[in-house]
């Protein structure tokens, strides 16, 4: 079994149930973080002594209160730390239910299990960390398994993600083209992003882009 765990939740009743999970699997060391920042900063503090974490368990979202944070949510922590230690397996426990967004964390973060909070979560939970253990096997949620099975999803890229977030946050589609000539993504042409966008409203049935924008965060995309 996994030897070193970090879990990644701010609420204290999860918290207890998950460490309690993992003792049951045996997992001999077991460090938990409220904040994303907390977080990596363990991970990197493991890496730095030469004790690295074998998983990550963490949530999606975590209540912002007085503290200033760099990382706000799991996603961007379970980024950050991929970047870290690239070989670091991960886990998302979240009530996030939204098939695109579990697609995407699947495919743009490279997570090895999702699993959905629920009545049956924690039996679901030591599942998947036992699965990835014994053959570092990619795992889902039994109710949510239909989200890696729908092919439909494919059709949503890491790019068209980018380009939503961008979007979302009010950004002009001149701004998101220097925005992307800056980063190196591409395509960044207005001519090709405009398109891109147009695609997209035709693929979610959107009216215009505020209408587009909606639509993605009801599925979770931004």
């Amino acid at each position: 079994m996994f030897n070193k765990v970090l879990v990644a939740e701010d609420l204290d009743t999860i918290n207890l149930s998950m460490v309690q999970a993992l003792k049951d699997l045996n997992v001999n060391e077991i460090h938990y973080a409220k904040y994303c920042d907390e977080a990596y900063l363990k991970i990197k503090r493991a890496l730095h002594d030469k004790t690295p974490y074998d998983l990550l368990i963490s949530d999606l979202s975590f209540k912002t209160d007085h503290r200033e944070s760099q990382l706000n949510s799991g996603d961007e922590l379970i980024e950050a730390a991929k970047k870290a230690q690239p070989d670091l397996k991960t886990i998302v426990f979240s009530i996030e239910d939204k098939s695109f967004k579990i697609k995407s964390l699947f495919n743009t973060l490279g997570i090895n299990a999702y699993v959905c909070k629920g009545r049956n979560s924690i039996p679901e939970l030591k599942k998947a960390v036992q699965r990835i253990y014994d053959n570092d096997e990619k795992t889902i949620s039994t109710e949510l398994s239909h989200a890696l099975r729908d092919n439909s999803l494919y059709e949503i890229e890491a790019f068209d993600i980018a380009l939503l977030k961008s979007l979302s946050k009010g950004l002009t589609i001149e701004d998101i083209s220097l925005e992307f000539k800056d980063s190196g993504a591409f395509p960044s042409s207005y001519s090709s992003l405009e398109k891109r966008i147009n695609k997209l409203k035709i693929y979610f049935k959107a009216n215009n882009k505020v209408h587009l924008i909606a639509l993605a965060k009801d599925f979770g995309l931004v």
